[in-house]
């Protein structure tokens, strides 16, 4: 008895420790080519968690590793909404494909918390539509003020009646009001800058009573910088007067300099913010600014420099890093990691078989967009013209090795190269080592050298200058040029434009 007693202790342990979140539901009329994603909300240059597929009948299923309990983002077919998700949690949820995931219903532990969401969501738009925030923003400082704790009372009363009646966690409680506060808040500076120009009033400063009311709705403000983005946002839109006039005095007469760097030492001026608050920032503006496939080598070698030095928080570093390692892509001139992919035969293939001839390696799958339509009959034109220089890997991330096999038959039938799998798909090793998810099947191209060494960053179009500068330095062919395409509107269908004479012009 004392050993069932302790297995039964030991799973219990097990599930209170689990992060796994378990996810599935069905779509319905939902189309094969579009994908689930789940991504979370609070974070800074968050990646996506999740990315699953539905089949011809709508049904999907997926699970992922919650970083945390609070608000992800769920996507489909362009659409978004905000769920509330707990680790350890398994849920369903289903809605129609014309209006999901903006509309969705939850079953299972999930419930109540995304009711509660939903039904506080409802009441706040039907009450904003009734709103005249012009008017409000054009009154005197304490009519305002009485304004925005009205809108305060009201939605904050909808919060509680609605938490009772779903019974909603305390902690999607929370959140929720702090999302309202910072709804408001948001307001304040906009007000501020519409009676400095608006109202002709350059000089003009926030009463008093106005200013205590901003700084009460931000009591909490490590929470509020860590779980809120429009917080952030709010916080940037103080600052940007100040960082404008640093960054015109400390970058007059400097050339590449990063954005990030002059934000950083902006930061450390700033004695009113905290670490946290400083991480946060500092990593919305390197997102929004430097991290992108285009840096030179040289930047992104700067940018790496800038988040292992000036970021503190552990977890906002490990992200900033992912998702610079996602969009830099590998380092250039370093060996391709080996990984093992699985070929149509169901053989394995390594990476290090491609050795000897300079590489193309394309990522792809089955939903890629037009992939067929705009990318295959190019595709064929850059094989045909390098096939004898280059070897060309094509890895297929579907969701099924069954699915491969449909999609590599389909679309690559009579291409010349190799067809390999990445077993998993977005879940794969292969896909982890290099940095491949679901945005970057669009689909994303790599060169390798004949040394298995990478040689490029991702490219996306195969006509890009630097795509075809890199394969003729490889191969040591020159790839025609692509004239001009001619057009039939000169000479030949329009007649010539009149021409003025000096008595013309001045005539007119």
């Amino acid at each position: 008895m004392k050993k069932y007693f302790v297995l039964l202790m030991m799973a219990l342990v097990a599930i209170s420790c689990s992060k796994t979140v378990e996810i599935k539901g069905k779509v319905t009329g939902g189309s094969p080519l579009e994908r689930i994603e789940l991504v979370e909300a609070s974070g800074v240059a968050t990646l996506p968690l999740m990315n699953t597929g539905v089949d011809k009948d709508g049904n999907f299923n997926g699970k992922f590793d919650a970083p945390k309990n609070g608000m992800y983002v769920i996507s489909y077919a362009g659409k978004q909404n905000l769920i509330y998700l707990k680790k350890g949690q398994t849920l369903e949820i289903s809605g129609a494909s014309e209006s999901f995931p903006a509309q969705y219903t939850v079953t299972g532990d999930a419930k109540a918390n995304n009711d509660f969401l939903a039904e506080t969501q409802k009441y706040m738009s039907d009450y904003s539509q009734k709103l005249d925030m012009q008017a409000s923003i054009a009154k005197e400082g304490n009519a305002f003020l009485k304004d925005l704790q009205k809108i305060q009372t009201d939605l904050e009363k909808n919060i509680d009646q609605v938490a009772e009646k779903t019974k909603a966690d305390s902690e999607v409680v929370t959140w929720k009001k702090n999302d309202i506060r910072t709804g408001i808040m948001s307001l304040i500076p906009q007000y501020e800058m519409y009676q400095k120009q608006m109202a002709a009033n350059p000089s003009f400063a926030l009463p008093k009573a106005l200013k205590d009311y901003e700084e009460k709705l931000q009591e909490n403000k490590e929470q509020l910088i860590k779980e809120h983005p429009l917080y952030r946002n709010y916080l940037l839109s103080k600052l940007t007067e100040d960082y404008k006039k640093y960054a015109n005095a400390n970058t007059q007469g400097k050339i590449d300099v990063l954005t990030s760097q002059v934000f950083s030492d902006f930061m450390k001026q700033r004695k009113d913010l905290s670490q946290t608050a400083k991480d946060y920032l500092l990593a919305f503006v390197m997102a929004q600014s430097d991290i992108s496939p285009d840096q030179s080598k040289e930047n992104n070698d700067k940018i790496a420099k800038i988040i292992d030095a000036e970021i503190k928080d552990a977890t906002i570093k490990k992200d900033l890093k992912k998702i610079h390692f996602v969009l830099s892509g590998l380092k250039r001139g370093e060996v391709a990691p080996e990984a093992t992919l699985v070929k149509q035969d169901g053989k394995a293939y390594n990476i290090s078989e491609s050795k000897g001839k300079p590489t193309v390696m394309m990522f792809y799958a089955s939903w890629s967009p037009y992939i067929a339509e705009s990318t295959v009959p190019v595709l064929k034109e850059v094989v045909d013209f390098y096939k004898q220089k280059v070897n060309f890997v094509f890895v297929n991330f579907d969701d099924t090795k069954e699915q491969f096999g449909k999609t590599s038959a389909a679309l690559l039938k009579g291409i010349p190269g190799t067809n390999v799998y990445a077993d998993g798909g977005l879940n794969s090793k292969f896909a982890e080592q290099y940095g491949v998810y679901g945005f970057k099947l669009a689909p994303s191209f790599m060169v390798l050298d004949k040394d298995g060494k990478i040689a490029s960053k991702f490219f996306y179009n195969m006509g890009e200058p630097e795509f075809v500068q890199v394969m003729d330095q490889l191969s040591g062919l020159k790839a025609p040029q692509v004239a001009p395409e001619a057009t039939l509107q000169n000479d030949l269908l329009m007649p010539p434009p009149p021409q003025e004479t000096p008595d013309a012009t001045e005539k007119k």
